[in-house]
């Protein structure tokens, strides 16, 4: 059984698209397609259900144990005879907006595809995983900033703007005058630095009505009409929307890097290589 479709088969069972699918194994939307109607040719069943979701048959549910099974087999053997060196640990750091909304599937398809290396993942604010790398506690270190120079050692890997961001169809009225509701994640913050500076830089006034370190928390709070916050717009998730008021203050950009070792071993030059190569997949 070719193994490339085995492939194809995971990643659009866990994307439940092809065309996130096809981004996430580096091919067209077309070959995917092709590779899947294959292997069901192949096997003489359906393996998907496609309407508006894509969603597993009863067997396409069957046959995802025995694909994740061959998958992991396949990476073994590759791993013993082709990159016997390549096993060991890596500490990686992430702000847990990124890891909830881009690394989930980037971090799993690294583990199986590496099953001798152990990765010890932590999620927390920027300012405390670069701490934390700066004193060797972690390997490498994906950090949000608002200049792409505020930390040394990073690999820029994209920039994009802050916008304010409201419950879709908010209730809400946004006066000149009134004081403008917060939904914002305690200091160190960027997302809330950069709220407070250019409400400041324009005499704004504001109140932080909610506070939490957790991006889930936040989502719940400007969703349930408290307040508004600021995010980049990759990660306004299902329910809330950008808020365009000509009286509330540009925000800055958003820079994206990954800060690594210099002496890296081959288990963190390739967690670097696969983190680079996904992540800018999924940002075009």
């Amino acid at each position: 059984m070719d193994l490339f479709s085995i492939q194809c088969f995971i990643a659009v069972a866990e994307a439940k698209s092809f065309t996130k699918a096809a981004e996430n194994v580096g091919r067209t939307q077309s070959a995917i397609t092709q590779q899947i109607s294959n292997l069901e040719k192949k096997l003489n069943t359906q393996l998907f259900e496609r309407g508006k979701k894509i969603t597993l048959t009863s067997e396409g549910e069957i046959f995802l144990g025995y694909a994740l099974k061959m998958y992991k087999l396949e990476r073994e053997v590759l791993d013993h005879f082709k990159e016997p060196s390549m096993h060991g640990e890596v500490r990686f750091g992430v702000p847990e907006d990124f890891a909830t909304v881009f690394l989930t599937d980037v971090l799993v398809d690294f583990a199986r595809s590496h099953p001798k290396v152990g990765l010890n993942v932590e999620c927390d604010l920027t300012y405390h995983l670069f701490e934390k790398f700066r004193d060797e506690k972690l390997d490498l270190v994906l950090v949000k900033m608002s200049s792409c120079h505020d930390f040394p050692y990073g690999v820029e890997i994209w920039s994009e703007p802050l916008v304010w961001v409201q419950k879709t169809s908010s209730k809400q009225i946004i006066e000149p005058n009134e004081s403008i509701p917060l939904v914002l994640s305690p200091n160190p913050c960027v997302y809330r630095l950069a709220a407070l500076d250019a409400l400041q830089s324009v005499q704004r006034k504001s109140k932080v009505v909610f506070t939490s370190p957790s991006y889930a928390g936040m989502i719940a709070a400007v969703k349930a009409d408290l307040g508004l916050t600021v995010l980049p717009s990759t990660l306004i998730p299902e329910g809330l929307e950008i808020l365009k008021n000509k009286d509330l203050p540009d925000l800055p950009d958003l820079h994206v890097s990954l800060l690594c070792r210099e002496n890296m071993t081959a288990p963190m030059a390739s967690l670097k290589e696969h983190l680079l190569k996904k992540l800018k997949v999924q940002r075009h």
